[in-house]
């Protein structure tokens, strides 16, 4: 996520609680997807569009906390 951003996404998961824990959120949806996804856990799809819409919207917000620190 971000490749362009790595040395600040870097810098602000050491230094910015905020941006960690939103980075860790999205990490962690990210993997309940793929477990959903690939059959290691049975849900629901509306569990899944649910929790991508979730995801999208912590993606959102990164970004904009890596451009509020590079502004």
């Amino acid at each position: 996520m971000f490749p362009e951003y790595r040395d600040l996404i870097s810098k602000l998961k050491n230094t910015d609680l905020h941006f960690q824990k939103l980075f860790e959120e999205h990490n962690q949806l990210d993997q309940k997807i793929k477990n959903i996804e690939t059959g290691i856990t049975v849900d629901t799809s509306e569990t899944i569009e649910s929790l991508k819409k979730q995801k999208l919207k912590l993606k959102d917000q990164i970004y904009e906390v890596l451009k509020k620190a590079t502004a």
